[in-house]
C-alpha cells in the first residue's frame, strides 16, 4: 500500500467516525429514543459499520456527548457572585435537569446501557458532580474545614436528587409533568443544603 492510499484510508476512517458522532448528537438534539441503528441509518452506514467504530452504545454516547455540557464554573455564572450555598445548588439542580431534559433521549440510552453493562458506566459523562462540588464552594472553608465527612455525605445525598434518575422518576413513576418534577427535585436540593448550612450556623 502507498503511502498516499494509507493517508486516504486513515481520512476515510475518521470521515466515517465524525459522521457516527454527527449523527449519535443530531439523533440526541431531537429527543428522540437515540439506538444504535438509527444512529447508523443516520450516518448512512450499517449497524456493523458503526459497532466497528463503537464498542457499545454508551461509548458512543460518551463521544457525542462530549464538549456539549459547559464547564461547572461557565454552568453556574449566573450565580458566580452569590455566597449563598442554598442558591447555587438550586441553579446548578436546575441547569442540570433542563440539560437532561433537552437529551433525555441519549440519558435514558445511557443509563439503560450502564444498568444491563455495569462495566460500562464509567463512559457516563458525571456531569452533576462537577456541578455539586462547583455549586458547594462556599462551605469548603466551613462545613468542609469542620465536618469533612458530613459535606462529603452532602454531596452524596445531592447526587441522588441532582440527578437523571430523580427526574425520570418523578416525571415516569410519580406522573409529575417536567417542570413540576424540576422544581420538586430543585426544592429536595436545596431542603438538603439548608439542612447543612444550618448545622453549622
Amino acid at each position: 500500500m502507498t503511502a498516499q492510499a494509507g493517508t486516504g484510508r486513515t481520512n476515510q476512517k475518521q470521515r466515517t467516525r465524525t459522521a457516527i458522532v454527527a449523527a449519535a448528537r443530531g439523533l440526541m438534539d431531537t429527543g428522540a429514543e437515540v439506538t444504535m441503528p438509527a444512529i447508523a441509518r443516520a450516518a448512512l452506514v450499517s449497524e456493523a459499520t458503526a459497532y466497528r467504530y463503537f464498542p457499545d452504545l454508551p461509548s458512543l454516547i460518551s463521544e457525542a456527548l462530549a464538549g456539549v455540557w459547559p464547564p461547572p464554573a461557565e454552568a453556574l455564572a449566573p450565580v458566580a457572585d452569590s455566597a449563598d450555598p442554598v442558591e447555587r445548588v438550586a441553579f446548578a439542580c436546575e441547569f442540570l435537569l433542563r440539560g437532561v431534559l433537552a437529551r433525555q433521549g441519549s440519558v435514558r440510552a445511557m443509563i439503560a446501557a450502564t444498568i444491563t453493562r455495569p462495566e460500562t458506566v464509567t463512559t457516563r459523562p458525571g456531569v452533576r458532580f462537577g456541578l455539586i462540588d462547583h455549586a458547594l464552594l462556599p462551605l469548603e472553608d466551613t462545613l468542609g474545614a469542620r465536618d469533612p465527612d458530613g459535606f462529603t455525605q452532602l454531596k452524596r445525598d445531592l447526587a441522588v436528587v441532582v440527578s437523571a434518575e430523580a427526574l425520570f422518576t418523578l416525571t415516569d413513576l410519580c406522573g409529575l409533568d417536567p417542570d413540576a418534577a424540576i422544581s420538586s427535585a430543585v426544592r429536595t436540593a436545596a431542603t438538603l443544603t439548608e439542612a447543612a448550612v444550618r448545622a453549622i450556623a
